[in-house]
């Protein structure tokens, strides 16, 4: 990973001063940390394996990759971009808006979003209430919404780590961030009638959370700093690091791969790519390296991308998947609603 790292970056800042002028080899990629492992492989492979340089990848985070991805086509705009979640149809209407009009979804696999901490501490399990308790900017307090009390994790139940809270996550730039908002902080509000029947995505901003970048690498290294920590980030980063972490069991179940492509672990999301077809004449290439993500090699089980951490669709679905890919089906609105 170090090399695929350390190519990228160095890409990264060609991307930022090089134009679509003109007709180009080099396709240029954007957005999410949590599928920046995977696209990178996929990268290095691409230059590897073909006569075309390998891809630029930048990880802006999923919602920066899309405001990036949405900013119109031609010059300066990239032609590909990852989430770790679903395009939204705020985003799809920007993108229509600025002149993006053909715009082709590949999904890649499943992923679960870990929460974490350093393999010194005895895992845990956790439930999504006791979670959102934890993070949330107001919890009830005697019928009443008040600002978040706790300081300690066995202050919001004593078979929790008698540990000051602290939690390294993402940014609100960041797909993981906006799945765990869905995923946790909904899923556990919404039946408290504190909050009046309305999801509650609030996140404190007193030091108990701490944005921690778009990086997930940085989010693992500050867990081995400070060993009283949690960190949220995609499962991948667990399974890469498990000599390392240990990844708390969420509702009873634990981080595992068939929990996660089953939807048993309740915090599991999608991950993504989409191609902007209107690039075409300019970059006919990232049609080539958008075949090669998609290809049995790379998501299919026993695939290179699985012992990286992706959880393969199942295979019917891999196949559908391709296939609108090849075809470079165009996304329409409603499919996202």
């Amino acid at each position: 990973m170090n090399r695929i790292l350390k190519t990228t970056a160095i890409a990264a800042a060609v991307f930022s001063v090089a134009g679509i002028a003109q007709a180009r080899d080099q396709v240029r990629i954007v957005g999410s940390s949590t599928v920046y492992p995977f696209a990178s492989y996929v990268a290095e492979e691409f230059g590897a394996t073909t006569d075309y340089p390998t891809p630029v990848i930048e990880s802006t985070g999923s919602g920066g990759g899309l405001r990036l991805f949405c900013n119109g086509i031609g010059e300066g705009t990239p032609d590909i971009t990852n989430a770790s979640r679903r395009m939204k149809t705020s985003e799809y209407e920007r993108c229509q808006e600025n002149g993006v009009t053909d715009i082709t979804e590949a999904k890649i696999g499943y992923d679960g979003i870990a929460f974490a901490q350093s393999n010194s501490n005895d895992p845990i399990d956790v439930t999504r209430e006791q979670l959102f308790m934890a993070l949330a900017a107001k919890v009830p307090q005697e019928e009443e919404l008040v600002d978040n009390p706790y300081k300690k994790w066995s202050d919001i139940d004593a078979s929790l780590p008698d540990r000051e809270i602290a939690v390294y996550g993402p940014p609100t730039t960041s797909g993981t961030r906006d799945a765990f908002e869905e995923l946790v902080m909904e899923a556990a509000s919404e039946d408290m009638e504190a909050y009046g029947g309305e999801a509650y995505t609030d996140i404190r901003s007193d030091g108990a959370y701490i944005d921690a970048g778009e990086n997930d690498n940085l989010i693992v290294q500050r867990l081995s700093e400070n060993t009283d920590a949690f960190g949220i980030f995609g499962y991948s980063f667990l399974e890469e690091n498990a000599d390392s972490l240990n990844g708390a069991s969420i509702d009873g179940v634990a981080p595992e791969p068939e929990a996660i492509s089953s939807g048993e672990y309740p915090v599991s999301r999608s991950l993504f790519f989409y191609v902007k077809n209107q690039h075409a004449d300019e970059v006919p290439t990232m049609y080539e390296f958008a075949n090669l993500f998609m290809s049995e090699q790379m998501i299919a089980p026993m695939g290179y991308l699985q012992g990286l951490g992706l959880i393969p669709l199942p295979e019917e679905e891999r196949q559908a998947r391709r296939d609108a890919v090849e075809g470079k089906e165009k996304l329409e609105l409603s499919a996202l609603k």
